[in-house]
């Protein structure tokens, strides 16, 4: 075996294992990885990286993606590797489209804040409208989303009008003559 190989081999085996750590913290919230789950995850990733045309170097994003979303009341177990498997896409999908602008931290905190809210656990909205709008303002050179890691950013470029009980209340007594 080559050296080349070895240390691809070793690679591998450090991030299965980083991913099956997750599992200790993870299972609080009735989250849990088998072996096979977590070799699957690895794979989509490097798949997901080759396809991008990106190279992960150290550490894995993946056991720090699972930390920022395992207590979203959006995951649960019968999805919970389906949707890691998009969460991974949709990282590496728009890392590009920021042109590495962004640091992971704060990807994962705006991933994982619009999922929450904006988007109530559709990963579909959150790459095609959340993270689709984020990269234009990126491009475009806004830079604010630092001092805050990517925190408390979506509400400055959401171009859709979202539910406001006072306006419906107001809405409703116009139309009802209610005082």
């Amino acid at each position: 075996m080559d050296e080349q190989n070895w240390l691809t081999m070793m690679q591998e085996q450090l991030q299965l294992k980083q991913v099956e750590d997750t599992n200790q913290y993870t299972e609080q919230f009735g989250l849990v990885l088998s072996k096979r789950d977590a070799q699957m995850l690895l794979t989509e990733k490097n798949h997901i990286l080759k396809q991008q045309q990106r190279v992960e170097f150290g550490t894995s994003v993946l056991p720090q993606m699972i930390r920022a979303f395992c207590d979203s009341p959006f995951m649960a177990q019968h999805t919970y590797v389906d949707t890691l498997i998009g969460l991974q896409e949709l990282f590496f999908l728009y890392k590009n489209e920021m042109q590495d602008e962004i640091t992971d931290e704060e990807l994962l905190n705006f991933m994982r804040e619009q999922f929450d809210t904006v988007c109530c656990g559709d990963l579909e909205y959150l790459g095609s409208t959340c993270l689709e709008i984020f990269a234009q303002a990126i491009r475009a050179g806004y830079h604010d989303y630092a001092q805050m890691r990517g925190q408390n950013q979506f509400d400055k470029f959401d171009l859709v009008q979202r539910w406001d009980k006072e306006l419906y209340l107001d809405t409703l007594r116009t139309l009802c003559g209610w005082r």
